[in-house]
């Protein structure tokens, strides 16, 4: 570790501020300077810390500049980690915050090893082959594809929104069920409004939800057509043999996890997905509140509308019936297992009085234990070919 030197960088769209730590404990932390966010200059930079001879071990803070940067940085031999945010130590009195200073905080970390790296980029002790491997691009496309269907579900629900509140302030109310369905669409085509150009901003409301849909659709659809090759196929097919685990919650919660081999126990996972409840103890007081919303808010909500569905009697469906067969009785008897369980707790909640959106949550946090369960029978050994064991 002498002859290492710690760089922490401090990435922006347009600049990068560089800070460099000695290997040693004691050693001399300094602000190297700050770069342009180019490819070339990268380059340069890299030259110009390695000149001196010594390991250069690169970290920056996963944001919206992605894993460009990492990427180039292993590319040329050098180790990097791209560290979560969330996870990193901060003073509690320090309310200075400027490049320099995170830069500087990220080196001094580094070299402590204090930091914690995102999953499928920049893992510690990684081959610099394997940390850029066809494997990691997949599942971050795949990571991509599951964030583009859930942003085009909120444009939808707010193209919906738009359409239903102007018929509203012009009196139009369906007589029957408001969901969307066909019989629903069919009373839209006879709403009449006063005004041609009313008539035109209607018909337009109607076109963006079309439209919207049409997103979803063609959307879900490449998520099913990429599914097979992706190496974490097998656990999404697994997880689903959960109840109010289908398809598109399943590729959610897989595509935002990633390898649940790094959770030692489902405890860790939990705590990952912020289902846990924040605390704030001071000697025989202690106070719990809400859950900690740490992590994917994504994986999160598509977790919580799943536990929705135990508020029902433990049963198997007649959809549930058919995600379940071709899979292993292993992964069949720790799913009605966690049926069973969550219904009983479910109705424990309920009978202690606490509130629905309370229950559910807690249910979500059971559900990702039997989730973490299932993963682990599925997921193959380091260099293993994927396979559902059992």
């Amino acid at each position: 570790m002498q002859d290492s030197i710690f760089v922490g960088l401090d990435v922006h769209k347009a600049t990068i501020s560089v800070a460099v730590a000695q290997g040693e404990r004691g050693g001399e932390v300094r602000h190297w300077g700050t770069v342009p966010h180019r490819a070339d200059h990268v380059r340069k930079l890299v030259e110009k810390l390695a000149a001196g001879g010594g390991r250069l071990l690169f970290c920056y803070e996963a944001g919206p500049c992605g894993y460009g940067l990492h990427r180039q940085l292993v590319e040329m031999g050098h180790d990097c980690i791209v560290v979560a945010p969330s996870l990193i130590p901060v003073k509690t009195g320090d309310r200075v915050k400027t490049d320099r200073r995170d830069a500087v905080m990220l080196a001094k970390l580094h070299r402590a090893g204090e930091l914690t790296a995102v999953w499928g980029e920049g893992r510690p002790g990684l081959d610099p082959v394997d940390q850029v491997s066809p494997e990691h691009a997949a599942h971050e496309g795949m990571r991509d594809l599951v964030r583009a269907r859930a942003t085009a579900m909120k444009v939808l629900g707010k193209a919906r929104q738009h359409l239903q509140g102007f018929l509203l302030r012009h009196g139009w109310v369906c007589p029957g069920k408001t969901g969307w369905t066909k019989a629903y669409r069919r009373w839209l085509t006879t709403v009449r409004v006063q005004h041609p150009a009313q008539q035109i901003v209607l018909q337009d409301h109607v076109d963006a939800v079309t439209d919207a849909e049409a997103r979803v659709e063609t959307l879900t659809g490449q998520i099913a057509d990429l599914r097979p090759g992706w190496t974490l196929a097998p656990v999404v097919e697994a997880v689903q043999a959960m109840r109010g685990v289908a398809f598109i919650v399943a590729v959610t919660v897989v595509a935002e996890v990633g390898d649940v081999r790094r959770f030692d126990n489902p405890r860790q996972l939990m705590a990952y997905l912020g289902l846990t409840p924040s605390e704030q103890s001071s000697g025989a007081t202690v106070r719990r509140g809400g859950i900690t919303k740490a992590g994917s808010g994504l994986a999160r909500r598509a977790l919580i509308e799943g536990a929705w569905s135990d508020r029902m009697q433990a049963r198997v469906s007649r959809e549930l019936h058919d995600r379940l067969e071709g899979l292993p009785r292993a992964v069949r008897d720790i799913a009605w297992t966690g049926q069973l369980r969550m219904c009983r707790r479910d109705r424990h909640l309920v009978a202690a009085g606490k509130a629905k959106v309370v229950v559910t949550t807690a249910i979500a946090r059971e559900m990702v234990g039997f989730i973490w369960a299932i993963a682990r029978a599925v997921m193959p050994s380091p260099g293993a070919p994927a396979r559902i064991q059992g």
